[in-house]
C-alpha cells in the first residue's frame, strides 16, 4: 500500500475570532473539511477564537487533533485539553518547529501578527529550499488581499526575483483547500526529493 503523502496539515489562525462571522464559519468548515480527507490537525492548542473553533470542529467530528503550546501561552490561550496529543513546550521557537516537523503542508486562515509571523516564516523557508511542503492562504473575505499585494509590490521593485519567486497557495473557497494541497504534495514529491533538512536551514 502506498503511503499517504499528505497525512497532517497545520493551521495558523488567530487565538481571536475577529469581527466579522464568516472567518469562525470558515475555521469550522475547514475543521469538517480535515477529518472527511482524515487529515489530522496540527496547531498552536489553544481554545480561543479560530484556533478554538477549528480544534474543537475537528474533536468534535471524530478526527486527530495534535496541538502544540508553550508553557506560558496554557492560561492565556485556554489550551485544549481535550486534544489527543497535547504538547508543552518552553517556548515559541520549540513550538513553530515542532508544528513544522508534525505536518506536510500549512494553512493560514485569519489572524494577528503571530499567524502573520508563522506564514512568512514558512513561505521564507519554502523561498530559500529548506522545504517543499505546501503552504496556502485561506483568502476568507479577501483577509489576505494586503499581503498578496505587497508580495507583489515586492516582485514590482526587485526584491523578490524570478530565480527567488516565493511559492504559494491562495484559495478564497474553504471547500478547495483539501484538493489544493493533495495535489500541490503530489506535485512536490513527483518532482524531487525531500529539501536539506531544517537543521541547516539558516
Amino acid at each position: 500500500m502506498t503511503k499517504a503523502l499528505l497525512r497532517n496539515v497545520c493551521v495558523y489562525c488567530g487565538s481571536a475570532s475577529g469581527d466579522d462571522p464568516v472567518f469562525a464559519e470558515a475555521a469550522k468548515v475547514l475543521g469538517l473539511a480535515l477529518v472527511a480527507a482524515d487529515l489530522g490537525l496540527v496547531y498552536g492548542g489553544g481554545n480561543n477564537g479560530l484556533m478554538g473553533v477549528v480544534a474543537r470542529t475537528v474533536l468534535e467530528t471524530g478526527g486527530r487533533v495534535t496541538g502544540i503550546i508553550p508553557d506560558f501561552l496554557e492560561k492565556r490561550e485556554l489550551m485544549l485539553r481535550e486534544a489527543q496529543d497535547l504538547i508543552i513546550v518552553p517556548d515559541m521557537h520549540t513550538r513553530k518547529r515542532l508544528m513544522f516537523e508534525r505536518a506536510d503542508a500549512f494553512v493560514a486562515l485569519p489572524g494577528g501578527v503571530g499567524t502573520l509571523e508563522e506564514l512568512v516564516e514558512q513561505l521564507t523557508w519554502v523561498q530559500l529550499g529548506r522545504h517543499r511542503k505546501p503552504v496556502l492562504m485561506a483568502d476568507v473575505g479577501g483577509f489576505w488581499r494586503p499581503l498578496l499585494s505587497l508580495l507583489a509590490h515586492m516582485r514590482e521593485n526587485g526584491f523578490i526575483r524570478q530565480d527567488t519567486e516565493v511559492r504559494y497557495l491562495v484559495s478564497e473557497k474553504i471547500e478547495d483547500i483539501v484538493p489544493m494541497l493533495k495535489k500541490a504534495t503530489e506535485i512536490a514529491a513527483r518532482e524531487g526529493a525531500e529539501a536539506p533538512p531544517l537543521d541547516n536551514r539558516l
